[in-house]
């Protein structure tokens, strides 16, 4: 087992980079990246809001494009939103493979939250995956048929070991039954986060590596 260090970018390839955080020199051996948006708010009317002033042109790298969602009471145009929002991305040359959608699903409400997202797929592209970020307590505490109903629509899952700029204590604990997710998993992690890898995790056949929320200061 690994010594618990401060997360090392330059020892990883995937990257979430989200609005105001500057791009880091580490994004040159990125093989895939997460790029924030836009943010789908819930005031007096349900809108998409930029957080990303023009369309980006990522090269030798997979793009997934992420949606930070403060309600899951989505309109039409939202969906259309989203879909033009793929089109131009690819048509600048990006190679965008899915969408994610960033929304703090408590564990309670997880079939909800799959019941939302196996209707979200159907406004997709045929080929455009869908991931969605989790917490660790999923894996934990949800219901056995909520992950199995999650499993039936989500691509791909990152849990997420972070809250704000520090990893959470006694991360590892919530792994002790991480292998009740059936669904292909990232670990997120923290930029300069303490990260010791939990025990056995290597060798989940579903684990298929770690995703770096990049910081400002923090290379």
């Amino acid at each position: 087992m690994a010594i618990a260090a401060p997360a090392d970018a330059n020892n990883y390839d995937s990257f979430w980079l989200w609005s105001g955080v500057k791009t880091q020199k580490v994004l040159q051996q990125a093989k895939t990246v997460y790029l924030l948006n836009g943010q789908i708010e819930n005031g007096r009317n349900v809108v998409l809001t930029a957080q990303r002033p023009a369309t980006p042109h990522v090269k030798n790298a997979k793009v997934w494009i992420v949606y930070r969602a403060a309600t899951l009471v989505w309109t039409p145009k939202i969906y259309d939103q989203i879909n033009a929002h793929i089109k131009k991305w690819r048509a600048a040359g990006n190679d965008v493979v899915g969408i994610q959608i960033d929304f703090d699903a408590k564990t309670a409400r997880l079939g909800e939250y799959a019941k939302f997202l196996k209707g979200l797929r159907t406004h997709l592209p045929a080929d455009c995956k869908l991931g969605v970020t989790g917490l660790m307590d999923w894996g934990a505490n949800a219901n056995a048929e909520d992950l199995i109903m999650l499993s039936g629509v989500v691509d791909e899952l990152i849990i997420q070991t972070y809250q704000g700029r520090h990893t959470i204590p006694n991360y590892q604990r919530y792994f002790e039954n991480i292998n009740r997710i059936k669904i292909p998993f990232h670990i997120g992690i923290i930029q300069g986060g303490e990260w010791e890898e939990p025990l056995g995790l290597s060798q989940n056949p579903n684990f298929k590596g770690y995703v770096v929320f990049l910081l400002n200061g923090a290379n």
